[in-house]
């Protein structure tokens, strides 16, 4: 049945499949409550209501009767980004995660299609809640229990041969599958460099982010103003960071996504101008960035990147 779901996943664009216990380790459940009771979720409040601490802790308060998490990962690794022409001025740099497509939208349909496979190999009657970075669970923790890769010091799930480039997505499926595994432990070992290359301090121990500090949270979920000792800080982001990744010696084996629809297909999609994010009106923004990542964070949060990175760069 595993190698049978694998194949159906290979068709479907994905690259890694393996199936979990769907309650996470007891252990990944202590350091997610330590995460909350330290604050560093920072304004994303929602993971800290009741009812989404117990889901993640318990899948089937989301789906009753759950007996498995099939998970599954897709490299989605564009390469380097393409030089911005020489007259383009200060240009800002876009996470490559928001390359191209909005992950989700290519995600779950697939997802969909293999809970249906799922379906009809198991007598028809199987019911599934599909996720891609949307729902209430522990992903990493279930990725890595099935067997998908390790959890690095960056809190990234590596895998040895893609790196820590991969979008994850999760099946809760109501009937019985074969657990993969095993477990990866940390690969890690003495390396730090994620450590020490982040430019705000957001990895303060190994494995443990405080998003509040994180260039990723703050040029996409935070809402206010950036703090005066962060805003300094920002490099040339302006949407995301990769830095704890690109420093990752397990990146250096990464290859590039067999995906065309997550490679940029422009320099300005990885590394806009400045002046030209700044003129944006609305229609244009929604015109630029429909059906990408950075739309969700809507024009004037971006404009408000912008901004942070003139003043630094004059």
């Amino acid at each position: 049945m595993i190698e049978e779901l694998r194949d159906r996943a290979r068709r479907l664009g994905l690259d890694l499949l393996g199936v979990a216990p769907p309650v996470p380790p007891p252990e990944a459940v202590r350091a997610y409550r330590d995460w909350l009771a330290a604050s560093y979720h920072g304004d994303m409040g929602y993971m800290a209501r009741p009812d989404r601490v117990a889901r993640r802790e318990d899948p089937a308060f989301i789906l009753p009767g759950v007996r498995a998490a099939v998970c599954v990962a897709v490299n989605y690794y564009p390469g380097d980004a393409p030089p911005p022409p020489k007259d383009a001025g200060p240009v800002g740099r876009i996470s490559r995660y928001a390359w191209g497509v909005d992950y989700h939208d290519w995600m779950l349909p697939r997802l969909e299609e293999l809970a249906a496979f799922i379906r009809e190999r198991t007598g028809g009657t199987a019911r599934h809640r599909a996720y891609t970075d949307t729902g209430p669970l522990l992903e990493r923790a279930l990725a890595a229990q099935a067997g998908l890769g390790f959890i690095g010091k960056n809190t990234c799930l590596i895998h040895p041969r893609f790196g820590s480039w991969l979008f994850l997505g999760e099946i809760l499926v109501d009937v019985d599958l074969p657990f993969t595994g095993p477990p990866m432990p940390s690969r890690c070992g003495t390396c730090t460099r994620c450590l020490d290359a982040c430019p705000t301090g957001a990895l303060v121990a190994p494995y443990v982010l405080d998003a509040r500090r994180c260039i990723s949270y703050l040029t996409i979920e935070f809402r206010g103003d950036f703090p005066p000792d962060l805003r300094d800080r920002l490099g040339d982001w302006v949407y995301g960071c990769d830095i704890c990744q690109e420093v990752c010696p397990w990146n250096r084996f990464a290859r590039p996504t067999a995906v065309a629809d997550f490679r940029p297909a422009s320099p300005d999609r990885a590394a806009p101008p400045l002046d030209e994010l700044l003129s944006l009106d609305e229609g244009a923004f929604r015109q630029r960035f429909g059906g990408n990542p950075i739309a969700r964070i809507g024009r004037e949060r971006l404009r408000r990147n912008a901004r942070a990175l003139l003043r630094l760069s004059t």
